[in-house]
């Protein structure tokens, strides 16, 4: 029965996951539930070697329908590689536990900011280039990187607002861009958690084949609807993460 809703769960994490991200919310409490005698730095690893297969395939879906603009992807992706490295060592050294408290609040600032702009991410309008462009892709993706390796839920809702409220991306291109960043950020945090031996690589290919299915069906969705879908779809899943994150840290 434990099989069974872990592959549930991975199923729902990946359809969730390629519209707008958040699919940890989902897939990360659950392998908690399964395993909860299992060290964290496993837990973590293993959620990456499943999840990766997942949003590898919706971000091949997204980027054959919607042209990620390279010149931001592309540094935004290698620094995000850089820093998932070194959040997913540390998170082998140290407690994450800290840093909860802060997240909620971190994640309701993005939600009241979205809510407020209501026009934030209907129109694609690009609106930085050359060293302001680079400088923000490398800054922002190194961070955010940093963040999935060491924590990691919400990544793909913070990189989808970093290419929203930053460059000025719509939703969906937006959407396609931090699947190719989130691709990144899953292969090398994975790399470190599998040379420690944090990666329970039966349970994690059960969750990919689940993550697959789900992240195909995500994307089609999201392929289908539009802009203004994956905006309100965006807004549930931080509003979501803010309850769920709120209650592991205070309760």
């Amino acid at each position: 029965m434990e099989l069974i809703l872990l592959g549930l769960a991975a199923m729902f994490a990946g359809f969730v996951d390629a519209i707008v991200g958040g699919g940890g919310l989902v897939l990360v409490p659950a392998l908690f539930a399964a395993f909860p005698d299992a060290v964290p730095a496993t837990l973590f690893g293993t959620n990456k070697g499943g999840a990766i297969w997942g949003t590898t395939a919706s971000m091949w879906s997204f980027v054959r329908r919607v042209q990620p603009p390279w010149s931001t992807v592309a540094p935004a992706t290698l620094a995000a590689f850089i820093g998932a490295l070194v959040g997913a060592w540390l998170i082998t050294q140290v407690k994450s536990s800290d840093f909860r408290q802060a997240l909620p609040f971190i994640l309701l600032a993005v939600l009241l900011y979205t809510l407020k702009r209501k026009d934030l991410g209907h129109h694609h309008a690009p609106h930085l280039s050359g060293r302001a462009e680079r400088a923000l892709a490398i800054g922002g993706g190194l961070l955010i990187g940093f963040y999935d390796g060491f924590f990691g839920p919400g990544t793909g809702n913070f990189l989808i607002f970093l290419f929203v409220r930053g460059f000025g991306f719509d939703f969906l291109h937006a959407s396609a861009s931090a699947k190719v960043v989130n691709v990144a950020c899953n292969l090398a945090a994975l790399l470190v958690f599998a040379s420690k031996g944090h990666v329970m690589w039966p349970y994690a290919a059960l969750i990919a084949v689940g993550n697959i299915a789900g992240s195909l069906l995500g994307t089609r969705l999201a392929l289908s609807r539009g802009t203004h879908f994956v905006r309100g779809v965006f807004l549930l899943v931080v509003a979501a993460l803010i309850l769920k994150t709120g209650r592991d840290a205070f309760f």
